[in-house]
């Protein structure tokens, strides 16, 4: 009986250690690109571009950077769906609901400066 249970454990442990390999390639290449995107984004401040254009070029290469990380390196990109959404999914409604209130904010401010005339 002790035999078999211990057949069996080692089975289990066996297929527990066992999953997908990839290759080490595919990560070199991430990083590569993700050393690229930082030179692009460091190239923002470099070249001194101001304004809106800064900040939108600088957000892109952040997400861009973010989303190989989570795609790649947290391996979201071999998960199920189910499971992307789990983790994924709930920042995302943040962001939606942080920008509700951003917007929200912004029409509070104006309609008190459209009907009291002061600045806050």
């Amino acid at each position: 009986m002790s035999e078999t249970t211990a057949h069996a454990q080692s089975q289990v442990h066996g297929q527990a250690h066992t999953g997908q390999q990839h290759p080490i390639r595919l990560y070199l290449f991430v990083w590569g690109l993700l050393f690229v995107l930082s030179a692009f984004s460091y190239m923002v401040d470099y070249l001194g571009i101001q304004g809106y254009l800064r900040w939108t070029l600088i957000l892109i290469f952040m997400m861009l950077k973010a989303g190989l990380i989570v795609a790649i390196f947290m391996h979201m990109a071999w998960e199920r769906l189910a499971l992307v959404y789990a983790i994924l999914l709930p920042p995302l409604l943040v962001l939606v609901f942080v920008a509700l209130m951003v917007s929200e904010a912004d029409y509070t401010i104006f309609t008190r400066l459209a009907f009291f005339g002061a600045a806050p």
